[in-house]
């Protein structure tokens, strides 16, 4: 897979490229990397933004910005950057915005099925919408909140897309029972626990010591599928 993110802040990555299922995924042939949209602007002192028409507060990410950094990086038009190619690859183009499609497990497994994502990390007031409705193919969102920049938002989906990828976790299986997967139908995880059994009187469920793992399997199953009401209720 390769993910390219274009953003005002590559730096702001560096931490999150020595988390360990990160490195994994890049040693095993994954690919990472950024594209800072000022180094392509040819507005005088490698402006990005502009004022809004219409007025109002804030700057906004110009559409001429955009167009010219992912031209420099692509070499083609980036109204058809998101089209079927002679090769039948695609690449997905990701704005992350507010008002965008939740990031949810679903929506994280379409993305790792996808073997080309670029990332756009907006600033300030948000990208201009021509942006949005030219270049995009996808707006995600991370939550029903605003950032400072898109940043954040790119880590926490190339977080959840790269451990998925073979060679990313130590153990492959273990994205296939996690909170929201098909496996647990969608449901939150079940509990865990570790040693000690026993800590200030709080005790850890009989059924987890007790070596009967089909039994142990419906209780996680009943746990999960409790835990699901329960968010759905809320």
């Amino acid at each position: 897979m390769e993910i390219d993110v274009f953003t005002l802040f590559p730096d702001a990555f560096g931490w999150f490229e020595t988390q360990r299922h990160v490195r994994n995924a890049l040693a095993a042939g994954h690919r990472l990397a950024y594209v800072n949209y000022r180094d392509t602007t040819t507005l005088s002192g490698h402006v990005v933004d502009d004022t809004p028409f219409g007025g109002g507060v804030g700057m906004v990410m110009r559409v001429d910005v955009v167009d010219w950094a992912l031209r420099a990086r692509y070499g083609v038009d980036p109204v058809t950057l998101g089209g079927p190619r002679p090769d039948g690859g695609a690449r997905r183009v990701i704005a992350l915005t507010p008002g965008g499609r939740i990031l949810d497990d679903q929506l994280v497994e379409e993305l790792a099925n996808t073997p080309e994502l670029t990332l756009l990390c907006g600033r300030y007031e948000g990208f201009d919408e021509r942006i949005l409705d030219h270049y995009c193919t996808d707006r995600v969102s991370i939550g029903r909140y605003v950032l400072a920049g898109g940043e954040l938002a790119a880590m926490v989906l190339a977080d959840a897309v790269l451990r998925k990828l073979p060679g990313a976790l130590g153990h492959e299986e273990s994205v296939i029972e996690e909170s929201y997967s098909a496996a647990l139908d969608g449901a939150p995880e079940y509990p865990h626990y570790t040693r000690p059994a026993e800590f200030r009187g709080w005790t850890v469920p009989d059924i987890l010591l007790s070596g009967h793992h089909a039994n142990i399997r419906a209780w996680r199953l009943d746990q999960s599928r409790l835990r699901g009401g329960q968010a759905a209720s809320e």
